[in-house]
């Protein structure tokens, strides 16, 4: 899964793909790089952030997305695109417009409307765990146990989907790396990350570029700790644990070196000795 992001305001890529020509462009070469799903965003969700309302949402990503189907459909259609948003307007208009998966990082939590949406159209949706807001997730998350946490969450808003009426083979799962946690957090579900596969949903990881790999790998005489282009090595550390795990996707913005780590990974793991 490529991010597309078509925010002013991402934590990596913000302001660069917000027209239409440039971001058609992206979603294009990261489809020849080998990106099964394109992922698109109009609100940013970075520490700190605030909320962009749906109709914002809408103007930056209704019409990216349709013309983005129609050029992936006339070279890569087999490419897929997602909507990334917790309302369920946007993601409404988002699948009129050629969206076929819905990525929501609340799982459901901001917008009750979202998993009717989901079953009406009979398409994907993707549940993540988040502590809190963006606006104040970061501010001293804790937990008693981080990973039995947030394995409930998960399967109780998975469970909630069902009962709204989405199918269980539509349901994926991801746990939310960053998102309201501390670095410590964060390696604890890493190393769990086969608990999360073992609950029979695929398992989505998003570690792309995230800070808390910075401060593992910042040199002890740097006085300023890498930028989040600068963590591809580190995001591919990830993708690498991920596929030993068994998770089935991970969304990222590089996707050439993270798709060469996971196919080198995968074909070491399922060699016949």
């Amino acid at each position: 899964m490529a991010i597309l992001n078509v925010t002013p305001d991402s934590f990596s890529d913000g302001g660069r793909f917000t027209d239409i020509d440039d971001a058609v462009a992206r979603g294009l070469e990261l489809a020849a790089q080998g990106a099964d799903v394109i992922d698109v965003g109009g609100e940013s969700t970075r520490p700190g952030s605030q909320r962009v309302d749906p109709d914002e949402q809408i103007r930056r990503t209704a019409d990216i997305i349709a013309a983005l189907r129609q050029a992936l459909d006339r070279r890569y259609p087999h490419v897929q695109i997602s909507i990334d948003t917790t309302r369920a307007a946007v993601a409404r208009t988002a699948l009129e417009r050629g969206s076929s998966i819905l990525n929501d990082v609340s799982a459901g939590t901001d917008d009750p409307e979202m998993f009717a949406l989901a079953a009406q159209f009979g398409v994907p949706l993707i549940l993540m765990h988040m502590r809190g807001q963006p606006a104040d997730m970061q501010n001293e998350p804790t937990y008693d146990d981080v990973v039995a946490q947030v394995l409930d969450y998960l399967n109780e808003r998975a469970d909630a989907a069902q009962a709204a009426g989405v199918a269980r083979d539509k349901i994926w799962i991801d746990p939310g790396i960053g998102f309201g946690k501390t670095k410590i957090h964060n390696l604890q579900l890493l190393a769990a990350l086969d608990q999360f596969v073992a609950t029979g949903y695929p398992v989505l990881l998003g570690t792309s570029r995230k800070r808390f790999m910075g401060a593992i790998v910042t040199p002890p005489d740097a006085t300023t700790a890498p930028q989040p282009d600068e963590l591809i090595g580190a995001t591919c550390a990830t993708t690498v644990l991920g596929t030993l795990a068994g998770v089935h996707m991970f969304r990222v913005h590089d996707v050439t070196p993270n798709r060469q780590a996971a196919l080198v990974t995968a074909a070491i793991r399922d060699i016949s000795i």
